[in-house]
């Protein structure tokens, strides 16, 4: 009987963990800031200080704050060797924007049907937004089609409700875009446009389907779209290998 209030205790507990994680990675708290005091966070969780004391201790573990005695809880800066590192500097041949791909098939395909289960209103708002802007920019052959690119990537990862999907494509920055390591000047503009065209409507089918809630359709049409941008590629490899 001991172990019923004891488990609920830890479940409380991570609960307080995981509220405090999410408002630290959205921002709500920076660097150097000093964290509501224990008394603040009791009444804004509704737990005792004891659950309140073991969460920031698992915070304080995982090198996310620091207790100053007397003073306070402060956000810490991110330690570098508890983050899974992928170096974009080395990510420098066709060869290795392939290999980029294959792993953002896997994972970006995945995301993309746990988004579809677990989106909110909000977030389709964010997403319908994004793709608005993206065309936008293909209609009037302005502004960076890149930036747009990238962020409906790192929304639909923020979409899952799972942070590490969108920590390791926030990593790869714009190199997750491949067209950012392929020399575009050799491509017609009218070629270009036709390109991104059929990336927005790609972008779309994604959407369409987390719209619907329908994790199936989502994955095939992440699969479907991110192996286009791979077969493409192999295809403009092996046509400049022949022409070397």
């Amino acid at each position: 009987m001991a172990s019923v209030p004891a488990r609920r205790s830890r479940n409380l507990t991570q609960n307080v963990v995981t509220a405090l994680s999410e408002r630290i990675r959205h921002g709500e708290f920076h660097v150097g800031e000093k964290l509501p005091t224990e008394s603040a966070l009791m009444e804004s969780f509704g737990v005792s200080r004891t659950v309140i004391r073991e969460a920031i201790s698992r915070l304080q573990a995982a090198g996310l704050v620091e207790t100053r005695h007397g003073i306070g809880t402060f956000l810490l800066e991110p330690r570098n060797e508890q983050q899974l590192r992928i170096r974009t500097e080395n990510i420098l041949t066709m060869l290795d924007v392939l290999a980029i791909l294959e792993l953002r098939i896997s994972l970006e395909t995945e995301a993309a049907g746990l988004a579809a289960l677990r989106r909110t209103d909000a977030q389709i708002q964010q997403l319908r937004g994004i793709l608005d802007e993206f065309a936008d920019h293909v209609r009037k052959k302005t502004g960076n089609v890149v930036v747009s690119d990238v962020a409906f990537h790192l929304a639909v990862a923020t979409a899952t409700g799972n942070r590490y999907f969108h920590d390791i494509l926030k990593q790869l920055g714009k190199a997750i875009i491949p067209r950012t390591r392929v020399d575009s000047a050799a491509l017609a503009e009218d070629d270009r446009t036709v390109y991104l065209g059929r990336v927005h409507v790609e972008h779309e089918d994604i959407y369409n389907a987390i719209v619907r809630k329908d994790p199936d359709a989502a994955r095939a049409a992440m699969r479907t779209h991110l192996t286009n941008s791979r077969e493409r590629l192999r295809r403009a490899q092996e046509a400049a290998e022949q022409g070397a």
